[in-house]
């Protein structure tokens, strides 16, 4: 790996990698890695301590050893940190505050979206200071809170102490973890400095970490799956030799986002059908053979439009992962490769998410549900549909969607057509147009806004870092 950072190198030393600070190349010996994958694999085992599940990023992870399954109990996630917004007039624009509110707003009304981090952010917000800022304010409106963005090390701080103001104190954030930022390696085979940075401070600080890796096959991984999955897994498990090299108790896992560079456009392929045969291999490799159940990137589409494409690649990028074991999903509400947060777009995946759970439901074979007696009263030729059976079940067994539409050509064409789109985007309009509101009380309320204070004075004004509870 190229590691560009001093301090890593002296901790990797240590550790007994072979460190070449002239180019900043690092060599990691197999047995090394090894090792530190069985301390990682001990721990989800044996430590009742750490936290699960936790939101990060684009979905959660379980640092737990669970028996690799089928999870009816997978989890949605949206957030992104998108710069633009496809609005509600048909727009696509840059994203304000405004939207800000009103996508965590909308969110906390979605039944099947259970994490968010932030599915816009302000892009009127300085960029020093608008990981912090955004954070903030989804601290202090919804209880659905994932994972959030973290450009530099100087952030941490300010998003330790928003997590301590609403979990009470540092033991007890640590303990259930909230806000947590992440580091990325650079494909193929780069940590740069600030990435390193940010993945040692929040190590050093006791919190869960993984480091995401987005191999793009044909550009930054080889052109193969195969070959993509082995840089991948090559820069996560980096990571979790380093997380020890720090501190041998650290709580971290491993992560691969796989997909492929399209050859015409030379866009990373978020829906396409030779990544949801990744996605399935990346879930297998963490969650059964290095035994961390994790979410994945789905729900994903390239598309720009609410059309065919976009419907068929969400409902691919989310049935491959789920069906193979994958304990999350997200991020939803996409458009435009994970470019453009679309509210309507969030509404149909929320419907897309509900159906998904419904389908994944065991059927129950038992006395009442094969429903022998009722057979034979109704007898040879009759009909289900007066017994009082039927009115009593109907609900539990029928997917009863808000959206989706079961009804003949005429009621379909009429003069006020019902179709999927046309329901959620009234569902989108309604829900957006209210007025958002806070969760917290005032106090609490105030108590973060001084943290986005303390952080303006000091990233952008130049001020003395301020002494923090996190500090």
């Amino acid at each position: 790996m190229r590691i560009e950072h001093p301090a890593a190198h002296e901790l990797l030393t240590g550790a007994g990698c072979t460190c070449d600070p002239g180019n900043w190349l690092v060599k990691f010996p197999s047995e090394l890695v090894e090792e530190s994958v069985a301390r990682m694999k001990h721990r989800y085992a044996h430590d009742a301590a750490a936290p699960a599940p936790m939101g990060h990023r684009y979905s959660h992870i379980r640092f737990r050893a669970e028996r690799h399954r089928i999870h009816e109990d997978f989890t949605v996630n949206t957030g992104g940190f998108c710069c633009f917004i496809h609005d509600l007039t048909g727009t696509r624009r840059r994203a304000t505050r405004d939207d800000v509110l009103r996508a965590i707003n909308l969110v906390n009304h979605l039944e099947h979206i259970d994490y968010t981090g932030l599915p816009v952010s302000d892009q009127a917000e300085p960029y020093p200071l608008r990981p912090v800022s955004m954070a903030a304010e989804l601290a202090k409106r919804t209880t659905k809170l994932g994972g959030v963005e973290t450009f530099k090390k100087e952030d941490i701080p300010y998003l330790i102490e928003i997590g301590c103001i609403l979990k009470g104190s540092l033991a007890a954030l640590q303990a259930e973890p909230v806000l947590v930022g992440y580091a990325e390696a650079r494909s193929p085979l780069c940590l740069d400095h600030n990435m390193t940075d940010i993945f040692i401070e929040y190590i050093r600080r006791g919190f869960p970490q993984t480091l995401d890796t987005m191999p793009n096959a044909g550009a930054t991984a080889p052109m193969t799956p195969a070959g993509a999955l082995a840089v991948g897994i090559a820069e996560t498990l980096a990571a979790v030799v380093l997380a020890h090299a720090i501190d041998e108790d650290a709580v971290v896992g491993v992560d691969i986002i796989p997909s492929s560079c399209d050859m015409q456009s030379g866009l990373y392929r978020y829906a396409s059908a030779e990544r949801w045969p990744m996605l399935v291999a990346r879930v297998q490799l963490i969650s059964e053979f290095y035994g961390c159940p994790s979410g994945v990137h789905g729900l994903k589409t390239d598309g720009c439009f609410y059309d065919e494409q976009v419907g068929f690649e969400k409902a691919m990028s989310m049935v491959y992962p789920v069906l193979a074991g994958a304990v999350g999903i997200g991020t939803a509400g996409h458009l435009e490769n994970a470019l453009t947060f679309s509210p309507v777009q969030l509404v149909l995946d929320n419907e897309f998410a509900g159906a998904m759970h419904w389908s994944l439901r065991p059927i129950a074979v038992n006395e009442q549900t094969l429903a022998v007696d009722l057979v034979n009263r109704v007898g040879p030729g009759g009909h289900f549909l007066a017994e009082p059976e039927t009115a009593e079940s109907f609900r539990d067994v029928l997917h009863l969607s808000q959206l989706l539409v079961h009804a003949p050509w005429e009621a379909n064409h009429s003069a006020t057509p019902a179709g999927v789109t046309a329901k959620a985007e009234a569902r989108a309009k309604e829900i957006w147009e209210q007025d958002p509101e806070l969760i917290v009380d005032t106090e609490t309320a105030k108590a973060i806004d001084a943290v986005v204070a303390s952080a303006r004075r000091h990233l952008l004004e130049g001020e003395s870092a301020p002494a923090l509870v996190s500090a």
